[in-house]
């Protein structure tokens, strides 16, 4: 019997989609980034049919005798990769993650401090995004652009004249360490309380090469699962404090996540797994190959911006395109010739140029994982100039992009199907 032609589209669109994506693009979003192939065969499993609703071993379904271990499995190499005590890996995303802590600490109407939106705060941290929906009133810490960072002074001054019920660290555009010791303290002696959403430096955490806000001094950390750690989309909370974990895990369910999508967990095991034998390499490499390419671009006639600090201490780069069209434009022409990067608001930009801002992020992660090193990334920037700044045809150069990236189809820094598995019904039959 042959295929209705609507399901021949789905298939042709999705495998389509996956040669693209998986195998001729230079892929430099800074929020994604590709699992092992051991984590997706886990990931794409009979779990993802079922539910269950509640905490391990007190579930309202039946049939969960092996998700409730696993669940508790992820649960335990979570605390130990992060050296904490309580993890919570139920919410969906980070977003979810961050509704949560939000809620938990805050009821509408009361304050929160931000980092601007401008300087990459995440939108769920804002009035526009879940800190709105929640009906708390989203205030905003000043920044510093010399540092690149939050103005420690003048928020400590903040904090102590406005009494938030908590403040928000961390960011989507996240260079360097938000100062977590300083706002923690400020923040605890107002009895406000510190969420830090690590979500892009989590594999950077895990890999011992940015710190973890909780031995900072912050009271919980929200993150999602899939950025510079390589896991499947999902979200996860994590903190020392036995009280506040205990209050996230009755607010998650019922409130915020009914059944928690069970095949995440397989897969985050893995990857959990994966970090504590690769991690540091991994992380290390990220970083390594961030400054390279940084210095690599502002030597090809870019401004990179936070020059003056390195550029950069994490995966992220940023990039200020206004001398050659502005973000919008350079990000689409990019995305001609297989380079994929997005288009982000600047420190300066005001929020309404959301859809044409200043500037261009990139990140390193994923095309790390696929083992580009630092020459690699140089040369990587020596076709970013020839699209952006010297106006060859995004055409043209996409040919370079797609014989370039035949040298990087295998994921590096984990762990392949053991052959033993390869005819099991968790094998991923990927539509290639």
């Amino acid at each position: 019997m042959s295929l209705p032609p609507e399901l021949e589209k789905v298939i042709e669109l999705t495998r389509t989609h996956n040669r693209w994506r998986r195998f001729e693009c230079i892929n430099l979003i800074a929020s994604e980034n590709v699992m092992s192939p051991l984590a997706e065969a886990a990931y794409l499993t009979d779990m993802m049919h079922r539910y269950a609703e509640g905490k391990p071993r007190r579930r309202y379904y039946q049939g969960n005798v092996y998700t409730d271990e696993v669940e508790l499995l992820v649960m335990d190499l979570m605390g130990k990769l992060l050296k904490v005590m309580y993890v919570e890996p139920r919410p969906v995303s980070g977003t979810v993650a961050n509704a949560v802590v939000f809620r938990v600490l805050a009821n509408p109407g009361d304050r929160a401090l931000i980092a601007p939106v401008q300087a990459g705060a995440h939108v769920s941290h804002t009035k526009f995004g879940t800190l709105g929906a929640l009906g708390i009133e989203h205030l905003e810490l000043p920044f510093d652009l010399d540092s690149w960072n939050v103005d420690v002074d003048r928020a400590v001054r903040m904090i102590e004249e406005l009494k938030p019920k908590f403040v928000t660290l961390g960011a989507s555009v996240y260079l360097f360490p938000h100062p977590t010791k300083e706002i923690a303290a400020a923040a605890h002696s107002v009895g406000a309380k510190v969420v830090h959403d690590v979500a892009h430096v989590l594999g950077l955490i895990a890999g011992n090469r940015w710190p973890n806000p909780i031995h900072e001094g912050a009271d919980v950390a929200t993150s999602s699962t899939h950025k510079t750690f390589p896991g499947p989309q999902g979200g996860v909370v994590f903190t020392d404090d036995e009280e506040m974990y205990k209050q996230v895990s009755r607010y998650v369910f019922p409130w915020f996540v009914s059944n928690h999508h069970l095949h995440r967990l397989p897969a985050m095991a893995v990857t959990a797994i994966e970090m504590t034998h690769f991690g540091e390499q991994y992380a290390d490499q990220i970083v390594r190959n961030s400054r390279a390419f940084a210095e690599a671009l502002a030597e090809e006639g870019f401004k990179v911006l936070a020059e003056h600090l390195g550029y950069t201490m994490s995966h992220t780069i940023v990039v200020d395109v206004r001398p050659h069209g502005g973000g919008a434009k350079v990000a689409k022409i990019l995305e001609d010739a297989n380079i994929i990067v997005n288009k982000n608001l600047l420190p300066w930009d005001p929020p309404e140029a959301v859809r044409d801002p200043s500037g261009i992020r990139l990140g390193t992660q994923e095309m790390t994982r696929f083992g580009m090193k630092e020459d690699d990334f140089r040369y990587l920037a020596r076709l970013i100039r020839e699209v952006a700044i010297d106006g060859r045809d995004p055409g043209e150069v996409r040919k370079k992009v797609v014989e370039f990236r035949k040298n990087f189809l295998e994921v590096k820094y984990g762990f392949d199907v053991p052959k033993h598995l390869e005819e099991s019904p968790i094998k991923i039959p990927m539509l290639l």
